[in-house]
């Protein structure tokens, strides 16, 4: 199969977009970071406001021709990167002080469509789930790894209570024959999961989330976005964050809440102190969520969830309670096996 006309073919939505634009107010001009470039739609749509400039970066090189339209398009405007979250600071130049910088997480459409990387527990292609620099693949995982530490991923990174039960399974299957694709793989995990067709969501949906997380070393990426982003915002800036599913959204809330305003204070009769060790306005305690007509329009868009806080004047410091609280996933993302 065509990768390149399977990307073609695959239509864009960017989740949250009508939200996103009321937030940064692109109306008003400025520099904006897109970090989760994929299909180009946030770019694009503030790119459509003059005086505006995007910063754009993505990991996956399939991404690359999305760009070159916009390169082409605004070529004083924007500018794009092949790169992680974590290299944001190696690009970015600290002066730059944008207005926004904005993470949609998770995999785009143009990946789950591409039968050939194996995002997709529906895929029959092999098994890699390789985002972009990566150390390794979904295939060396299954493979390779120790049966416990497998375990341990499955159950903590995919929120699988079945996690032993799963890796074990695999363990036993590939000392006979090397698991090659999306399809085999979905297979014993069906199998592991007893009476599967009683599931509402395909039983192999979190043991490939657990995977291509750890593949592609996503919480940490996203801990570290997270720390970077807020050292490249000056006072005003906006950090925007759509996230699609618990492990991502209760870090980037533990985040906004550590280090905002959200604090509670003593009594409702005395004003509100500040704190040295905010850096953020919490603009609300609550995620935004996507509306009926967007759900309606585009069924992936259902489980986002959209937080955002305001950069305020607090001189920039390194979050190490942040960092120390999910130290777990720094660990496990971390060792290979």
């Amino acid at each position: 199969m065509n990768t390149t006309m399977s990307l073609e073919n695959t239509k864009h939505h960017p989740v949250m977009l009508d939200q996103v634009l009321s937030i940064i107010s692109p109306q008003h001009g400025g520099t904006f970071i897109d970090c989760t470039f994929g299909g180009g739609g946030y770019s694009k749509a503030i790119l459509k406001y003059p005086n505006t400039k995007v910063f754009a970066l993505d990991r996956d090189k399939l991404t690359q021709k999305h760009a070159n339209d916009l390169i082409k398009k605004f070529p004083s405007r924007f500018r794009f990167y092949k790169e992680k979250f974590s290299n944001l600071n190696n690009i970015i130049d600290s002066n730059l002080k944008p207005r926004a910088i904005i993470f949609d997480l998770g995999l785009s459409s143009l990946q789950l469509s591409d039968n050939q990387r194996g995002f997709s527990f529906k895929s029959k292609g092999s098994i890699s789930m390789e985002m972009g620099i990566n150390k390794y693949s979904a295939y060396d995982i299954v493979n390779n790894l120790d049966r416990q530490y497998l375990a341990n991923i499955i159950k903590i990174l995919g929120e699988e209570r079945d996690g032993k039960i799963i890796a074990n399974k695999i363990a036993k299957y590939r000392t006979k024959k090397v698991i090659r694709t999306s399809e085999e793989l979905t297979s014993i995990i069906n199998d592991a999961k007893k009476n599967y067709k009683k599931y509402k969501k395909n039983p192999a949906t979190k043991t490939f989330q657990a995977i291509r997380i750890f593949v592609n070393q996503e919480l940490t990426e996203l801990i570290l976005g997270l720390i970077i982003s807020t050292e490249l915002l000056s006072n005003d800036g906006i950090l925007i964050v759509v996230s699609f599913h618990s492990l991502e959204d209760k870090i980037v809330k533990s985040f906004f809440n550590l280090y905002s305003n959200s604090k509670k204070n003593p009594s409702r009769y005395l004003p509100l102190k500040k704190n040295k060790s905010d850096l953020f306005k919490l603009a609300s305690k609550k995620a935004l969520i996507p509306d009926e007509k967007e759900i309606y329009q585009n069924i992936r868009s259902r489980s986002a969830k959209l937080r955002y806080a305001i950069r305020n004047n607090n001189p920039f410091f390194y979050p190490e309670e942040f960092k120390k609280k999910f130290e777990n996933y720094f660990s496990m993302e971390g060792i290979r096996q």
